[in-house]
């Protein structure tokens, strides 16, 4: 059967959605890393942050606290469908990676390459979700 393909153009992304456990926590923890609220929406219990340079992330603020952020996505042997972790495009990783150390952020994988196009390290927030920063190589371009 030949499915017709969508006739609506995509032509950018615009933002995902994380679900956080603890509001103030979240916030303090994601404003670390360089964003910015610029929206809320308590009617749907979110709100909207960008960093300077426009990516945007919304926070969900209606999750379940579970015991050592543990992540349902990732941290059980049978593994659910969904959207495992958001990659952010930073220019220097390296300085990523020492700013992290001094913090005591956890780097849990990486940095290392990934395909020809790009070095990586993953982090998690204080919920346990996964975060990937890439810094793109040679061969990478946006």
């Amino acid at each position: 059967m030949d499915t017709p393909q969508n006739p609506a153009r995509i032509y950018a992304y615009d933002h995902i959605g994380i679900r956080v456990s603890d509001k103030r926590r979240a916030l303090s923890f994601y404003q670390s890393l360089g964003f910015v609220q610029s929206a809320e929406f308590p009617l749907y219990e979110a709100n909207e942050m960008l960093t300077p340079d426009g990516v945007r992330i919304n926070l969900i603020f209606n999750g379940a606290r579970l015991p050592d952020a543990h992540n349902a996505l990732l941290d059980e042997p049978i593994k659910l469908p969904g959207i495992t972790h958001p990659a952010f495009i930073v220019d220097d990783l390296q300085a990523l990676q020492r700013w992290l150390e001094a913090r005591g952020i956890v780097i849990t994988e990486g940095p290392h390459p990934i395909g020809p196009r790009r070095i990586a390290l993953f982090i998690r927030d204080p919920d346990g979700n996964v975060l990937e920063f890439n810094q793109l190589t040679n061969g990478g371009h946006l």
